[in-house]
């Protein structure tokens, strides 16, 4: 997954979806970032979190999120 914003940062992240399972990672050497969300049995919702580490293995929060799906 490439990412950018309007601050000019760019970034590559890996990904998977696997067993109800999304999951984005990348591994940066001083700012390690990963996000893991869970979808729901029905489908309709992605409860989710991003983390960050500076060492690659203590984590830490970064924010919570919920995707909903709107019909």
């Amino acid at each position: 997954m490439l990412y950018a914003d309007a601050r000019g940062v760019f970034r590559v992240y890996q990904m998977s979806l696997a067993d109800g399972e999304w999951r984005i990672w990348r591994g940066a050497p001083g700012f390690f970032q990963r996000f893991i969300g869970t979808v729901s049995d029905d489908g309709t919702t992605i409860t989710a979190r991003w983390e960050k580490s500076w060492d690659g293995s203590n984590w830490e929060l970064d924010f919570n999120l919920t995707y909903t799906k709107v019909t």
